[in-house]
């Protein structure tokens, strides 16, 4: 995918009224109304039963920043699977192309260390979305096999498409990478078997996921401590990757509730038009705290 079109894929889901469906639960748990001025691309599902309990426009393609990352992921964890790359393989910083240095987010290029692990570039891009450990890793594996890989995986909207870059080229697609909601579920709804790649990659993953200190969106419902959450004891397991650029906010994850044995895989993409409505990332992170908390009094309940 060189670039991608927002639209909806399928016209039965095409937003004519503001509606939103939901199912499942009692329709008084989840949110009535989304703010009409943002576009988005929503759906949650229990991820044992497979039931539908929320969507608005899942189909439709938006712009995902950081959510990309989750392919780099998925393939550089295939590649460790086939024997092609090694999880303690060492990545040199001063051996890789120097394109690759990039800021904003992520703690990597505040760093003096010159070496790392995959393995701990994979915490880097799950804990702090960092966009230089980011970089190297595609480098590493290579961008077209992140794409062709997640198309093999049935993800035909929703790709990483290009290098994390501080100013977008003229000529590429207007965002790091593209997605809509079904497809992003679909893989939490894989991963939360363990049959994304293979159980063990399943594994690594959710354990890359589950350091993610971004609780700013959907997942803030759940109180849970954003700089340590992954061990027993707390009785919310939340495994998410977040975007965020200044007319996107996209939270996509997996929330079990370890008293309930319930859990929810979901996707919920934001994206708006700055031009024709200003600032609107209030309203989106109040209604996406909304939805989180409709997932928590689900599967707590």
């Amino acid at each position: 995918m060189a670039g991608h079109e927002r639209q909806d894929m399928r016209s039965d889901d095409m937003e004519t009224n503001g509606m939103n469906r939901c199912t499942g639960d009692a329709p008084a748990a989840w949110p009535a109304d989304l703010d009409p001025r943002v576009d988005w691309s929503v759906m949650i599902r229990d991820a044992s039963s497979g039931e539908l309990l929320y969507e608005r426009t899942p189909d439709r393609v938006l712009k995902t920043a950081s959510i990309g990352k989750l392919f780099l992921l998925m393939e550089v964890m295939r590649e460790v699977e086939s024997g092609e790359l090694g999880l303690h393989e060492v990545i040199d910083r001063d051996r890789m192309s120097p394109d690759d240095f990039c800021e904003d987010s992520g703690i990597l290029y505040l760093l003096d260390q010159k070496t790392l692990t995959v393995h701990d570039l994979g915490f880097l891009i799950g804990a702090f979305s960092d966009n230089y450990a980011t970089n190297l890793l595609v480098e590493r594996v290579g961008l077209d096999r992140v794409q062709s890989f997640a198309r093999e995986q049935g993800f035909e909207h929703s790709a990483l498409l290009d290098y994390v870059r501080m100013e977008l080229r003229p000529d590429g697609p207007d965002d790091m990478s593209c997605g809509c909601a079904r497809e992003l579920c679909d893989y939490m709804m894989r991963l939360n078997a363990g049959t994304l790649v293979s159980p063990a990659a399943s594994a690594q993953i959710e354990r890359w996921l589950g350091a993610d200190t971004d609780t700013s969106m959907a997942s803030g419902a759940f109180n849970v401590d954003p700089l340590a959450h992954w061990e027993a004891g707390d009785p919310f397991q939340i495994r998410h990757k977040t975007g965020t650029e200044s007319d996107v906010r996209c939270d996509v994850g997996i929330a079990r509730h370890a008293p309930s044995g319930r859990t929810v895989a979901y996707a919920i993409l934001a994206n708006w038009d700055k031009a024709r409505h200003g600032r609107l990332r209030d309203d989106v992170l109040a209604d996406m705290r909304r939805l989180g908390g409709a997932m928590r009094r689900y599967i707590e309940r």
